[in-house]
């Protein structure tokens, strides 16, 4: 086996058996290279381990690691074979107070959505009308603040109970439940806000414990969670009824503008004088249809009517009979005509005529055809004659035969003494013949 082998089996049983890991460490030599990647060592006070995180990961690091920080890291065990080191790949990398307590965040979030309860199904709606809010959180603090700001400038007549509680350390826990409790007992709310302004993830941490989510969860008052600053998300919201970015935010959606409401009033007066308006109308539209309803059905009117009817039809019925009559006149014409045409005695003259016509295309087809057949005869005699051996002849040309009549053309083929004809273009000459000098 090569070394290069083992290294490679070693890393793939790393990688498939440890996975994922959480640690927590110190970190020393750290070391930012020109790629964007990052390289450290990882350590306690008994060992350390070699670690790279690469800059697709590192990008989303809100910390500047350092050495000598505690860190918290998600981190994937593998083995750099080319040196055969054992070091981790790590994927996340948060300070190791804030990343223990987003790893408790995730856990709780887990098990409370496994429980239900953020289903949408349990939200209940905010109320239509809003006339009395109870807001939850510091007495002194912004939040507050913020929101009796943004009521007295929206909407002054909505009353505001404060239902004042701790919203930062071990004991605003306890405070906030109390005072949810409180809320729902004296049921002198129509809606609740559960809120506070900005801060840490460890300011923020008492609306991210059990025993204030599950206290919302139970309210029966409708609850807006408005918990620091719009980017903020704590447990609180994924189970309020409503979430709101920011305590004005919650202010702003459950006040109702006095100029809004102003121009409701106005739009609806508005509405009403055009709606009275519109049945006025419509009542003395409806009184005229009646007046001329009741002026039609008297008996004068209607005898008139009646009368008037009776001379129109009469009128239509004197047309129709007219134009029967004519339609008749004109049909028997019609008839008369096709009779004419279907006579035997128009048919034989017709035909006599066409017999006539077609013995004339006749005899000119003949001439027709003779002309061709006298045509093609002279042309065929033309070319014979030009084919012909008699043409020849006529040129001065003889045929020379011998006593058998067979044609000579070799002086070999004949003997002295022999007798043989010669055909010219006008008769014939018989020779014999003799020896040459």
């Amino acid at each position: 086996m090569q070394v290069s082998e083992l290294t490679k089996k070693v890393r793939f049983l790393l990688e498939s058996e440890m996975r994922t890991v959480w640690l927590c460490g110190e970190i020393s030599n750290f070391m930012a290279a020109g790629s964007g990647h990052w390289y450290l060592t990882l350590k306690d006070q008994f060992s350390q381990v070699k670690c790279a995180m690469f800059k697709g990961n590192n990008r989303s690091v809100r910390i500047k690691p350092a050495n000598g920080q505690q860190v918290l890291v998600k981190a994937r065990v593998s083995l750099y074979e080319p040196r055969g080191d054992f070091q981790l790949i790590i994927e996340q990398m948060d300070d190791a107070g804030v990343g223990l307590l987003q790893q408790q965040f995730e856990r709780l979030k887990a098990k409370l959505l496994a429980e239900g309860l953020f289903d949408q199904r349990y939200k209940q709606p905010l109320p239509s009308v809003v006339n009395t809010v109870g807001v939850v959180t510091s007495a002194t603090g912004a939040a507050i603040h913020d929101i009796l700001t943004v009521f007295k400038r929206r909407s002054p007549q909505t009353r505001i109970v404060i239902y004042p509680s701790l919203v930062q350390g071990e004991l605003a826990v306890a405070d906030i439940v109390k005072q949810i409790e409180t809320a729902n007992l004296r049921q002198e709310c129509d809606v609740l806000i559960v809120g506070r302004g900005g801060g840490s993830l460890e300011d923020l941490w008492c609306f991210n414990e059990e025993a204030v989510v599950r206290a919302i969860f139970a309210s029966e008052l409708p609850i807006v969670s408005a918990v620091g600053h719009e980017v903020d998300t704590t447990l609180s919201d994924y189970v309020a009824d409503h979430r709101a970015p920011t305590p004005s935010a919650a202010a702003e959606i459950l006040s109702q503008d006095m100029q809004e409401i102003t121009k409701r009033i106005d739009k609806l007066t508005s509405q009403c004088k055009q709606a009275l308006l519109r049945e006025v109308k419509n009542k003395a539209i409806n009184w005229q249809t009646l007046t001329q309803r009741l002026n039609r059905l008297e008996p004068t009117r209607q005898i008139q009517v009646n009368q008037q009817r009776a001379d129109e039809f009469t009128t239509r019925l004197l047309r129709q009979q007219q134009l029967t009559m004519s339609n008749a006149q004109l049909r028997l014409t019609h008839l008369t005509r096709r009779l004419h045409q279907s006579s035997p005695a128009t048919a034989v003259e017709q035909r006599k005529i066409e017999l006539a016509r077609l013995k004339e295309r006749l005899i000119q087809q003949i001439e027709r055809y003779q002309e061709r057949k006298t045509q093609r005869f002279a042309n065929a005699v033309e070319q014979l004659h030009m084919v012909s051996p008699l043409a020849t002849l006529a040129r001065g040309y003889s045929v020379t035969r011998n006593q058998a009549g067979k044609i000579i053309s070799d002086s070999q083929c004949v003997s002295v003494g022999e007798e043989i004809s010669i055909q010219l273009h006008k008769g014939n000459i018989v020779a014999k013949v003799q020896q040459t000098q």
